[in-house]
């Protein structure tokens, strides 16, 4: 049976590669690597630092994987970067592993697909199925939650969150935290409602969606204070999951602030 691994690729001793795994003409896996069952690299990959990728996981040719962080100055110790099972990464993706100033971790989910050039900044978090597409862009610190779409040429900043299932639309900008389900664009974004088509894509009942949409017109428009419109929200969701995961994400506190329609737009949560 013919070697699973090229002749031209280099596979540093100590690199953990189960005899499942296929590794493409001139890719380099490090040291510190752990591959898992039927992991594939194509050609010209290049894994290094404590970088492990889960059962499954197909790596285009181009792209860079565990680098230490892009950070100014002299940092020491970097951390390590695990990808899920199962996940996609295209061309020219790069990500870097975590560093000192968090829990030194990058995290990126199962089942995800990085297209072509996407970019994952050091001690971010990215759920399961998330989808960023292509150039789409990380800065380090951001949170992304599961089934999250972001657009192509778009770019997130440092230590902002995204809540599960919410929409980014192309070319946009996101500089706050964006709510669950919202969806935003703009080439600065703001919140234009909610994700509603991928909502029902994945399968939320039109109950849910209606009690959503009703929920998000009392938090974001109103005459009385935002705190206000939360605290009522807040307790008319105790016994309603879906709509109280929208509190639950603002209550858990934000370093960028929490990202709002903008002034005088219409309705249409």
């Amino acid at each position: 049976m013919p070697s699973r691994i090229h002749a031209t690729a280099i596979v540093e001793d100590g690199a953990v590669v189960p005899a499942s795994v296929r590794i493409g003409p001139y890719s380099v896996v490090g040291p510190d690597v752990v591959l898992g069952e039927d992991v594939i690299l194509s050609n010209h990959v290049t894994i290094r630092g404590a970088t492990r990728l889960g059962a499954g996981v197909r790596v285009y040719p181009g792209a860079i994987l565990g680098e230490p962080p892009q950070i100014y100055g002299d940092e020491t110790e970097p951390g390590r970067l695990e990808i899920g099972a199962g996940t996609v990464l295209r061309e020219h993706v790069t990500a870097s592993v975590g560093s000192p100033r968090q829990d030194r971790v990058t995290r990126i989910g199962q089942d995800c697909m990085l297209m072509v050039g996407a970019h994952v900044g050091h001690d971010c978090t990215v759920g399961d199925q998330v989808i960023m597409a292509n150039s789409a862009t990380l800065g380090g610190h951001v949170a992304i939650g599961a089934q999250v779409f972001v657009g192509g040429l778009s770019a997130v900043h440092q230590r902002v969150r995204i809540g599960d299932h919410a929409f980014i639309g192309g070319m946009t900008g996101v500089e706050q935290d964006v709510i669950p389900y919202g969806m935003v664009t703009g080439d600065r974004g703001r919140l234009g409602g909610l994700n509603v088509v991928g909502l029902k894509r994945r399968g939320f009942d039109p109950a849910t969606v209606r009690r959503l949409r009703v929920a998000y017109r009392a938090l974001f428009f109103g005459d009385d204070a935002w705190a206000e419109r939360l605290a009522r929200l807040r307790d008319a969701c105790r016994d309603d999951p879906p709509v109280r995961a929208m509190v639950d994400f603002i209550d858990a506190g934000s370093q960028r602030g929490i990202l709002k329609p903008r002034q005088g737009a219409d309705d249409d949560g």
